[in-house]
């Protein structure tokens, strides 16, 4: 292929993916701030499973690996329950 086909076939993915990407971190970062404010309440909940929901879609489209994704999972699950003990 093409060096300047490759590059726009990357620019096309990069742009893609960092949409992905960001959609997720946003979603990410709203559950782990309710976990810093230590409110565990059903738009906290929702929150958590926003960001699974996120991290998943992220999975499968291929912009994050699933492993990383598994373990950023259990760690907000991890965080969400001390809460609650």
């Amino acid at each position: 292929m093409p060096a300047a086909k490759t590059l726009r076939a990357q620019s096309r993915r990069a742009d893609r993916n960092r949409s992905t990407r960001s959609f997720a971190r946003s979603r990410v970062r709203v559950i782990t701030e309710a976990i810093a404010e230590g409110s565990q309440s059903d738009e906290s909940a929702d929150a958590l499973k926003n960001a699974i929901s996120a991290l998943d879609r992220a999975v499968s489209k291929g912009v994050i690996h699933r492993n990383t994704a598994a373990r950023k999972k259990s760690r907000l699950t991890l965080q969400y329950n001390k809460l609650s003990s």
